[in-house]
């Protein structure tokens, strides 16, 4: 994979316009690069970024980590698959965030179930330096997740949301109306007050408003799961290393010790040329 300046410039531009949530096809509009070409260099970029984020996101300090998952699809809904067809359907990514430094040390892709919940808690816990406080949403999964990854060494609480009933017409599309949320203690002794989803929750949006094939109710939706799995790498490259978070007034992987530099998309190109060059002399 061959960069020179000017193509490492222009690359960056595609970039840079997909992690600030524009499609491919008015990514083409805006740059001029062909479809296929913007394509290949997702993928290449996508998958430079989770091997980056997995040899670096490690040995992490943090002290509150909060859980959730996010839906989305890929081809088509679920009840459209065709028979026999892999890699289709819904899809869920599990996203952690540290409260304090907004990083998101870790996330999966996969089903609802216990078996993909295992292998995201697990991988948590692989990237943590020292105890934590958990809190995530009701989900059951998350129970055994925690209890087999983290075994007691853990405080770890609930927030299980109560919802009133659905809403039709107009209101269609919205969520029902939260009218209140319990509080449990599952491991150790979590400090109530830090029982929260509320930040990943906010990151999930930022996810939706960030990646143009997580917006509801649209064509925009992925068309292969490799694609979909890179889009995610490189918005997390993004959102960890490049982006200034208004709260902390720094990136991510800044404040949690990660990086001393605040990263740009020419670095994020170069990191990705320097990824192919090993990949292939290897």
């Amino acid at each position: 994979m061959s960069m020179n300046k000017k193509s490492k410039e222009a690359k960056a531009q595609i970039l840079r316009c997909l992690v600030e949530g524009n499609s491919i096809r008015s990514t083409v509009r805006l740059t001029g690069a062909s479809k296929n070409t913007i394509t290949k260099l997702l993928v290449e970029v996508g998958e430079a970024c989770s091997a980056y984020q997995d040899k670096h996101l490690v040995n992490l300090k943090c002290k509150r980590v909060q859980v959730d998952e996010i839906w989305s699809f890929v081809y088509s809904k679920q009840k459209n698959v065709p028979d026999g067809m892999q890699g289709a359907g819904d899809v869920w990514t599990w996203t952690a965030i540290d409260a304090d430094t907004k990083l998101v040390p870790s996330w999966y892709v996969g089903s609802r179930d216990l078996w993909t919940a295992r292998h995201f808690i697990q991988d948590l816990a692989d990237r943590m330096a020292g105890r934590i406080q958990l809190s995530s949403d009701g989900l059951k999964a998350y129970i055994q997740a925690v209890e087999d990854a983290f075994g007691g060494d853990i405080d770890y609480g609930m927030l299980v949301k109560i919802y009133g009933e659905s809403v039709e017409g107009q209101k269609r599309y919205s969520p029902c109306q939260c009218i209140g949320a319990k509080q449990h203690a599952v491991y150790g002794e979590p400090d109530e007050k830090h029982i929260s989803t509320s930040f990943v929750e906010r990151q999930n949006l930022t996810m939706r408003m960030s990646m143009r094939r997580f917006t509801r109710l649209t064509n925009a939706f992925s068309k292969k799961i490799e694609n979909h799995t890179r889009a995610i790498a490189l918005h997390f490259m993004n959102y960890n290393f490049c982006r200034v978070h208004k709260s902390i007034k720094t990136t991510p992987a800044i404040a949690a010790g990660v990086t001393n530099k605040m990263w740009t998309m020419e670095d994020v190109v170069e990191m990705t040329e320097a990824y192919w060059d090993e990949k292939n002399s290897n």
